[in-house]
């Protein structure tokens, strides 16, 4: 990467971080507010009668799936909203005429996903503390699983925002997409609950493998193989980036 391109890239990355930082009040409290109402109501109240789960407690078990659900809800958030906010104010057509390759402004943007994602994992899990004694089997596992994450969400959600045509569109994939998606996604249960067939039919649901990947580098439990984890965050990184690549040399939805 040239020093021109690296500052291109440091330019959009710190505008995407002061963006979200500026309104922090809608950004990051929020999350933290919703998770605290899940560790009580989840945790507390009915965790209590639902016992123990893969060997620990009904709390531990879930904390870990309910900071995946947060880095995946804020990643894809921010980025479709930032970048749609660029293409409806025809900001994002100086950044396409600048003197820099697309996959920089790709980047750019979803960088600032994924910073946001991991000050909210950040976040989430310091509230998580008041709650149960969170515990970490791996530390390495745990940043790989959720940068990757991020990552993948983050391209995603600039996806959406190429295609969209108003504020309204942004929120459909979320709302009818990513929100079953993750809670059939195993945040709340262990697979071995299911019978047999619905085992299957869940692991066709791709968060099954980000949430178990990310329960694995805490507990050390997962109801899948890490390496099947990676190697799936790994192909839906590279598909995503290479669609979103493809978009904007196209000049989907932006270009009139």
């Amino acid at each position: 990467m040239g020093s021109r391109n690296f500052v291109a890239l440091r330019t959009i990355w710190i505008k995407e971080c002061t963006r979200f930082l500026r309104i922090w009040i809608q950004t990051l409290v929020p999350p933290a507010i919703t998770m605290s109402l899940y560790f009580v109501i989840f945790g507390s109240l009915i965790g209590e009668r639902i016992g123990q789960m893969g060997g620990f407690t009904y709390m531990e078990f879930i904390v870990p799936g309910l900071i995946m659900m947060a880095v995946i809800t804020n990643s894809y958030s921010n980025v479709s909203s930032s970048f749609f906010s660029a293409k409806f104010q025809r900001n994002v057509e100086e950044l396409l005429v600048a003197p820099m390759p697309n996959w920089i402004i790709i980047l750019g943007f979803v960088g600032g996903g994924v910073a946001r994602a991991l000050l909210i994992g950040i976040i989430v899990t310091f509230v998580s503390m008041f709650f149960v004694d969170v515990q970490i089997h791996n530390p390495l596992i745990i940043f790989i699983t959720v940068l990757l994450t991020a990552s993948l969400f983050s391209t995603a959600g600039l996806i959406n925002a190429v295609y969209a045509k108003t504020f309204d569109d942004i929120s459909v994939i979320p709302t009818f997409v990513l929100t079953p998606l993750t809670y059939l996604g195993g945040v709340f249960y262990s697979l071995s609950l299911l019978p047999e067939f619905w085992q299957w039919v869940s692991k066709a649901n791709p968060i099954v493998y980000m949430v178990n990947g990310f329960r694995y580098g805490f507990l050390g439990v997962s109801d899948v193989s890490f390496s099947t984890s990676v190697i799936i965050l790994l192909v839906f990184n590279v598909v995503l980036f290479t669609v979103a690549y493809q978009l904007i040399n196209r000049g989907v939805g932006i270009r009139t």
